[in-house]
């Protein structure tokens, strides 16, 4: 199948091999059945969701398989991979090897869409930014709708519109390396840079690895596409110099060709005009701000007023499983920080408070160093080591914290509470991926609020 010229491409009786029967493995395999393909879903892991999926697929007229890959995956005149799946699986090289056409979700559901796609990717900050981008962009004009990374198929829903078509229609799609490592045609009309810092080094060999599968987003923008990114990145600093977009910066610091400065007090337009005060804006952390200032700057460039921007900023309190408060209990706060899935993350979050804090680390071990906490680790009162990493953890802090190790989460949750005394945090911010005991950082963070809903139970 020749998948060169995107206007051109025709499923209509095509083979479809869609591998992975996760969410977005689902909404590929939806929407190309929706376009007439001759779909075949294949999944080499099984679980009672695999199990649910593949029926659901079956009952739409979808066949496929779980608990491995059979040789009917390479009867295929097109194949839509999963993010979970690495460049370097042996199925990749071997359907490579026999010249099948392989694309990612992402650039797949891309095909079928001309709506404006304002694709946002960073280390850090993707999921806050996402959703406060998604609100600023909906408006009578304009109708936002979030997808990608967060959750939510980006397939699902191009399948949506393709099936009501709205003209107002704008995407929102969180994108992580892992989407980008498969892509052709895929071309934001804004690509928005957050930061890069070390993280995935359990896929890439190398951060140049990383960072250049974070760049694939901007291969195919064009002179009239833009490039929106953190100034005070110093990763940025010429990165874009190569690419003919239109280059915006944002800063927390910096003035020269931002939409929106900030002083000590306010951020404040092009034209020195009041945006909002600093302590009129719901979401707390300087992090936070430089992510709603990208957001913004985004927003502005696709003609959102001023003054809906501003109500966004005053009234967004931030995404479920990133520094979310879930209960006090005697004078104990419990925060679930799931999201937090590498090492950066973790220093953002132990700098967000001045309390003493109880860190409850762990997970599936993704590279980075440990050691690099310490500096942020002023507050520290235990840490609490849980799971595949709890070794790794343990071996990198040694002696500088007070330290527990355990094989599961809800054993460190439960030990929480007897070291916490009134005034303490307990923050659960991993560090780690979650896939040694948990679906995803989701059911990881749901799991977390239920274990300390029954500690208040047992009061």
């Amino acid at each position: 199948m020749n998948i060169s010229n995107r206007n051109a491409i025709e499923l209509k009786n095509k083979n479809v091999i869609v591998i992975g029967l996760g969410k977005s493995g689902c909404g590929a395999a939806k929407l190309a059945h929706y376009l007439k393909a001759n779909v075949f879903v294949s999944d080499q892991k099984n679980g009672i969701e695999l199990e649910k999926n593949l029926s659901m697929m079956q009952s739409i007229g979808v066949d496929g398989e779980i608990e491995g890959h059979s040789e009917k995956i390479y009867d295929a005149d097109l194949w839509v991979i999963s993010p979970g799946v690495p460049q370097n699986a042996p199925i990749i090289v071997k359907a490579k090897e026999r010249n099948i056409p392989i694309v990612g979700e992402i650039e797949f559901s891309s095909w079928f869409t001309s709506a404006p796609i304002l694709a946002i990717t960073g280390s850090n900050g993707k999921t806050t930014t996402a959703h406060a981008l998604t609100e600023m962009c909906k408006t009578k004009e304009t109708h936002g709708v979030l997808a990608g990374n967060v959750g939510i198929p980006f397939s699902e829903k191009v399948l949506e519109d393709l099936k009501a078509p709205d003209p107002k229609r704008i995407f929102i799609l969180e994108i992580s390396s892992f989407q980008m490592e498969f892509i052709l045609h895929f071309q934001p009309l804004v690509s928005l840079f957050l930061n890069i810092t070390p993280d995935h080094l359990d896929r890439y060999e190398t951060m140049e690895e990383y960072e250049s599968a974070k760049l694939n987003m901007i291969q195919n923008q064009s002179p009239d596409d833009m490039i929106v990114f953190n100034a005070d990145d110093p990763c940025f600093e010429n990165r874009f110099d190569k690419y003919p977009s239109i280059k915006i910066p944002f800063s927390l610091y910096k003035k020269e060709n931002v939409i929106f400065s900030v002083n000590q007090s306010k951020i404040y337009t092009q034209e020195n005009d009041k945006l909002i005060y600093l302590n009129e804006i719901a979401l707390p952390g300087k992090h936070n701000l430089s992510n709603l200032l990208g957001a913004a700057t985004v927003a502005h460039f696709m003609h959102i007023p001023n003054k809906h921007i501003e109500k966004i900023m005053a009234t967004f309190t931030g995404v479920p499983h990133r520094l979310e408060p879930v209960v006090t209990l005697q004078g104990v706060d419990y925060v679930n920080d799931s999201k937090a899935t590498n090492i950066d993350s973790v220093k953002v979050a132990l700098d967000s408070f001045n309390k003493s804090i109880i860190l409850i680390l762990g997970g599936q071990y993704k590279g980075g160093n440990f050691k690099e906490l310490l500096p942020h680790a002023n507050n520290i009162k235990a840490v609490l080591a849980y799971g595949q990493a709890h070794q790794t953890i343990e071996t990198a802090l040694g002696d500088a914290v007070r330290l527990h190790t355990f094989d599961n989460l809800k054993d460190a949750v439960s030990k929480s509470q007897l070291l916490a005394s009134p005034g303490d945090i307990v923050l659960l911010s991993p560090g780690c991926a979650s896939f040694d005991q948990f679906d995803n950082f989701e059911h990881r963070g749901d799991l977390f609020k239920q274990w300390v809903s029954q500690l208040e139970e047992q009061k």
